[in-house]
Protein backbone atom coordinates (compact mmCIF):
# COMPACT_ATOMS: atom_id res chain seq x y z
CA UNK A 1 0.00 0.00 0.00
CA UNK A 2 3.13 2.35 0.75
CA UNK A 3 5.00 1.71 -2.48
CA UNK A 4 1.44 2.61 -4.23
CA UNK A 5 0.95 5.24 -2.27
CA UNK A 6 4.48 6.48 -3.16
CA UNK A 7 3.45 6.22 -7.34
CA UNK A 8 0.74 8.22 -7.18
CA UNK A 9 2.72 10.75 -5.01
CA UNK A 10 5.54 10.61 -7.30
CA UNK A 11 2.93 11.17 -10.31
CA UNK A 12 0.89 13.78 -9.08
CA UNK A 13 4.12 15.87 -9.10
CA UNK A 14 5.21 14.83 -12.08
CA UNK A 15 2.06 15.36 -13.94
CA UNK A 16 1.83 19.11 -13.52
CA UNK A 17 5.46 19.61 -14.99
CA UNK A 18 4.81 17.85 -18.22
CA UNK A 19 1.49 19.46 -18.98
CA UNK A 20 3.41 22.45 -18.55
CA UNK A 21 6.50 21.04 -21.29
CA UNK A 22 3.27 19.94 -23.68
CA UNK A 23 1.86 24.15 -23.40
CA UNK A 24 5.23 25.73 -24.17
CA UNK A 25 4.81 27.40 -27.47
CA UNK A 26 5.93 26.52 -30.51
CA UNK A 27 8.56 29.20 -32.05
CA UNK A 28 6.76 31.28 -34.72
CA UNK A 29 7.72 30.32 -38.54
CA UNK A 30 10.14 32.83 -39.94
CA UNK A 31 8.83 35.44 -42.11
CA UNK A 32 9.93 35.06 -45.78
CA UNK A 33 11.87 37.33 -47.36
CA UNK A 34 13.79 38.47 -50.04
CA UNK A 35 16.34 35.74 -49.78
CA UNK A 36 13.62 32.82 -49.94
CA UNK A 37 12.33 34.49 -53.39
CA UNK A 38 15.42 34.48 -55.07
CA UNK A 39 16.82 31.38 -53.78
CA UNK A 40 17.08 28.61 -56.73
CA UNK A 41 19.10 27.51 -59.61
CA UNK A 42 19.34 28.81 -62.31
CA UNK A 43 20.86 28.13 -65.91
CA UNK A 44 22.26 30.69 -68.35
CA UNK A 45 25.19 32.37 -70.22
CA UNK A 46 28.52 34.46 -69.66
CA UNK A 47 27.35 37.29 -71.92
CA UNK A 48 30.36 39.50 -71.49
CA UNK A 49 33.81 39.09 -69.78
CA UNK A 50 36.01 41.65 -69.39
CA UNK A 51 38.77 38.83 -68.76
CA UNK A 52 37.81 36.26 -71.52
CA UNK A 53 35.11 35.60 -73.98
CA UNK A 54 31.58 34.65 -73.14
CA UNK A 55 30.40 30.90 -71.83
CA UNK A 56 27.47 28.95 -72.52
CA UNK A 57 25.34 26.63 -70.02
CA UNK A 58 26.39 28.48 -66.95
CA UNK A 59 24.47 27.26 -64.02
CA UNK A 60 24.29 29.63 -60.99
CA UNK A 61 23.02 28.51 -57.44
CA UNK A 62 21.62 31.35 -55.10
CA UNK A 63 21.29 29.83 -51.72
CA UNK A 64 19.46 32.36 -48.77
CA UNK A 65 22.51 32.65 -46.05
CA UNK A 66 20.34 35.24 -43.89
CA UNK A 67 17.63 37.92 -44.04
CA UNK A 68 17.72 38.80 -47.50
CA UNK A 69 21.28 37.97 -47.90
CA UNK A 70 22.45 35.11 -50.77
CA UNK A 71 25.53 33.10 -51.59
CA UNK A 72 25.62 33.22 -55.15
CA UNK A 73 28.45 29.96 -56.79
CA UNK A 74 28.70 29.70 -60.44
CA UNK A 75 29.61 26.16 -62.20
CA UNK A 76 32.22 28.62 -64.20
CA UNK A 77 35.07 29.09 -62.56
CA UNK A 78 35.65 32.73 -63.40
CA UNK A 79 32.70 33.73 -61.55
CA UNK A 80 33.63 33.77 -57.61
CA UNK A 81 31.67 32.53 -54.86
CA UNK A 82 30.50 36.10 -53.43
CA UNK A 83 27.68 36.60 -50.89
CA UNK A 84 25.07 39.73 -51.46
CA UNK A 85 22.89 41.63 -49.39
CA UNK A 86 19.65 42.32 -51.38
CA UNK A 87 16.80 45.31 -51.27
CA UNK A 88 13.70 45.47 -53.19
CA UNK A 89 12.89 48.66 -55.15
CA UNK A 90 9.86 48.71 -57.15
CA UNK A 91 9.51 45.60 -58.91
CA UNK A 92 12.68 44.31 -58.50
CA UNK A 93 15.27 42.62 -56.00
CA UNK A 94 18.63 43.86 -56.43
CA UNK A 95 22.21 43.92 -54.46
CA UNK A 96 21.49 46.68 -51.91
CA UNK A 97 25.17 47.27 -51.47
CA UNK A 98 29.07 45.95 -52.92
CA UNK A 99 30.40 45.67 -56.06
CA UNK A 100 28.04 43.24 -57.51
CA UNK A 101 24.62 43.62 -60.13
CA UNK A 102 21.91 41.02 -59.06
CA UNK A 103 18.72 42.01 -60.56
CA UNK A 104 15.71 40.21 -60.64
CA UNK A 105 12.23 41.94 -61.91
CA UNK A 106 9.71 40.19 -60.07
CA UNK A 107 6.97 41.14 -61.87
CA UNK A 108 8.13 41.38 -66.16
CA UNK A 109 10.54 38.53 -65.68
CA UNK A 110 10.25 36.39 -62.04
CA UNK A 111 12.21 33.77 -63.32
CA UNK A 112 15.26 35.84 -64.75
CA UNK A 113 18.33 36.42 -63.00
CA UNK A 114 21.08 39.37 -64.21
CA UNK A 115 24.25 39.31 -62.61
CA UNK A 116 27.81 41.15 -63.02
CA UNK A 117 30.62 40.05 -61.11
CA UNK A 118 34.35 40.34 -61.54
CA UNK A 119 33.35 42.04 -64.55
CA UNK A 120 31.38 39.21 -66.19
CA UNK A 121 28.18 39.66 -66.61
CA UNK A 122 25.59 36.33 -66.81
CA UNK A 123 21.96 35.83 -67.64
CA UNK A 124 19.72 33.29 -67.24
CA UNK A 125 16.08 31.71 -66.34
CA UNK A 126 15.38 29.72 -62.86
CA UNK A 127 15.24 25.87 -63.48
CA UNK A 128 12.31 24.46 -62.64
Amino acid sequence: MLRSLSLAVAAALLLPAAAHAETKPATAPRKTDLADRVAGTYRGDVISDARGSSKSGVTITVTRVGPNKVEVKSSYARIPTVTIPLEKAMDAILAASGPYVFLLDTVRSPDRLDLTIDDASWSGNRVK
